[in-house]
């Protein structure tokens, strides 16, 4: 496959062309990949006011008390989404489901490590820890290639 890569002109607008033979499952994921990143979300803040935020600043999802918050470094926001529907939202980039109430972005994992009864606790960049669900544990390895 060749890749060409040109720089617009200073007025011009950015734009992806794909040309393919076939449409296979990689593409669709890659283009999905490149979707999610133009994607904001819209958080809610305890003082009333709202931000908008980058999903790629997100370590993870998480549903508390019929709430759905993301994660990020530093950061906790409230989000109006349900924590199904940012499941299909971001469906084929680095979010995965790991258990009924967490929705882990891959990209901010930097280990995993083996857990008692089938589970695994996935380290984070921020030194966080999550747990992987023992029934989401067979998808994480499959999306890792393991």
């Amino acid at each position: 496959m060749r890749v060409v890569i040109e720089k617009p002109p200073e007025d011009g607008e950015e734009e992806l062309i794909v040309r393919v033979n076939q449409l296979s499952e990689r593409v669709l994921e890659l283009l999905r990949v490149i979707q999610a990143e133009d994607e904001k979300l819209m958080c809610y803040h305890e003082d009333g006011s709202l931000s908008v935020l980058c999903p790629s600043s997100v370590f993870y999802f998480e549903s508390v008390d019929n709430r759905v918050y993301a994660y990020e470094k530093a950061e906790v926001s409230e989000l109006k989404q349900k924590l199904y529907e940012l499941e299909q939202r971001f469906a084929g980039t680095d979010f995965i489901r790991i258990s009924k109430s967490m929705i882990l972005n891959l990209a901010k994992v930097e280990r995993f490590v083996p857990s008692f009864s089938g589970r695994f606790e996935a380290i984070l960049q921020n030194g966080e820890k999550v747990v992987i669900s023992r029934q989401y544990v067979p998808a994480v390895k499959k999306r890792l290639g393991l």
